[in-house]
């Protein structure tokens, strides 16, 4: 075997709670709360009831399987994990790495919480490492992928790899088991087209999903005696200095966290709109123009009339117009009647995006944006140049982290939320176990249908 694939594997089966500095954990329990945040906000959309229902009635398991994120019926674990990932990726709004292009926990956390609910118990230390090790593994995926292909896919491509050393683990596969569950991984996962789903928005979002199904599949089919090596995210060559770093350098403490649940794209020009409005406040019937200069990916999401919440989140007019008209985005704002507010549409059609060739080079280690705001009496407003906040050089204060995860649980009443809240603050913290967890979690959030 090659040296990439001895560290990778070796890291997969060997690595304990006990290995992770304090950084880790502390980012481990950030990636913990965000998740099971954005999931509980996720569970009121309609495509996480969607795929929820389909996985229910497709994807059942007659040895018992384990249940579904903020619902409680069973699926298969490959179909539960595909579920909670769906979840998940129905409201962006979680944590994402600059350098994938994308979404790691997606699907590690879905994955990792069928797999324990299906029988593979394990203990909060176990948890947590496991955890940690999937957001390793599919982050450098991730990295590997894009370096070596042409084509821009959704991070179901690679997180497939994450989910599969999760469940390889968690069913403690021989090494040649594991080698052969990450190849099956890397070969079913979705290489869906993501500027496809950027120009024409849809339920189909980030592919998270079917990387999942596809993660956990693989480490079942490998358990059977499937074969699928070589995975050459992993085993090639010019993807060794990815893997010889892992247990040294620490990937996970580069994830973002979104303050807004939209695309990231769509965030950096958001803040360039708060930097004009605390420097010179406007109004919003003063607005003639909104000028977006941005990286090339980011002016595609030019949906004008987002015909659902799926399709706001894609659309930078849209969620432009909604910052200016109601000073805020969240999921108020993405949902509902505002889709057909008209104070945001008619603001929505002023905004103008424009590629700076400039920003398109710094793209994807920076996403960046300016704004010029034209006024009525001709007057122009011009930004500095913007990031998303929630990188590592710019993070998330603890109280906006909290005001976060706290609007998104809400909904579930006091107690759930209460109940929801222990738990997801307390695995990594050693104050719940991974039993809590589950229940918090896993049982239906809706009354039944």
């Amino acid at each position: 075997m090659l040296k990439p694939l001895r560290n990778a594997i070796s890291f997969i089966h060997d690595v304990e709670f006990d290995d992770l500095p304090s950084a880790v954990l502390a980012q481990a329990r950030r990636c913990l709360v965000d998740l099971v945040g954005v999931a509980a906000a996720g569970a009121r959309t309609d495509s996480a009831r969607i795929v929820r229902d389909f996985a229910a009635l497709h994807l059942a398991s007659p040895a018992g399987g384990a249940r579904m994120l903020f619902d409680g019926r069973r699926a298969s674990r490959a179909g539960a994990a595909y579920a909670g990932a769906a979840v998940i990726d129905s409201f962006d709004a979680h944590d994402g790495h600059m350098l994938t292009k994308g979404h790691a926990g997606a699907a590690i956390l879905p994955a990792l919480l069928a797999m324990v609910d299906c029988g593979c118990g394990i203990g909060r230390r176990e948890f947590t490492a496991a955890l940690v090790m999937g957001y390793e593994i599919a982050i450098r995926a991730g990295m590997a992928l894009h370096a070596t292909v042409a084509d821009y896919h959704t991070s179901g491509a690679w997180n497939a790899l994450g989910a599969a050393s999760v469940a390889a683990r968690l069913l403690r596969l021989s090494r040649d088991q594991t080698r052969e569950a990450l190849g099956i991984a890397e070969y079913h996962g979705p290489r869906s087209q993501m500027m496809r789903v950027i120009d024409h928005p849809t339920m189909l979002k980030d592919g998270s999903g079917y990387g999942a199904f596809a993660g956990v599949a693989a480490a079942d089919l490998a358990a059977l005696g499937f074969t699928g090596a070589p995975a050459i995210t992993v085993e090639a060559s010019e993807c060794a200095h990815l893997w010889d770093d892992l247990g040294r350098r620490w990937r996970v403490l580069e994830q973002y966290f979104k303050p807004y649940p939209v695309c990231r794209w769509a965030q950096p020009p958001i803040e360039a709109l708060r930097m004009l409005r605390a420097d010179r406040p406007f109004a919003a019937g003063e607005i003639a123009s909104v000028r977006v200069e941005t990286f090339a990916e980011a002016a595609r999401l030019d949906t004008r009339r987002p015909s659902g919440t799926d399709a706001a989140q894609y659309s930078l007019p849209f969620v432009l117009g909604a910052y200016l008209a109601r000073g805020g985005v969240t999921a108020d704002e993405i949902t509902g009647s505002a889709l057909c507010d008209p104070s945001i549409l008619s603001l929505a059609d002023r905004v103008e995006l424009v590629t700076d060739p400039e920003l398109a080079q710094r793209y994807p280690a920076e996403r960046l944006a300016r704004v010029i705001v034209r006024l009525s009496d001709a007057s122009e407003l011009r930004s500095p140049l913007a990031h998303a906040r929630g990188t590592p050089e710019d993070p998330l204060s603890d109280s906006e982290f909290d005001a976060k995860f706290e609007a998104s649980i809400t909904w579930l009443g006091a107690a759930r939320a209460a109940k929801v809240r222990s738990a997801a603050y307390g695995v990594v913290e050693g104050t719940a176990d991974t039993a809590d967890l589950l229940d918090a979690v896993l049982e239906p959030a809706l009354p039944p249908r």
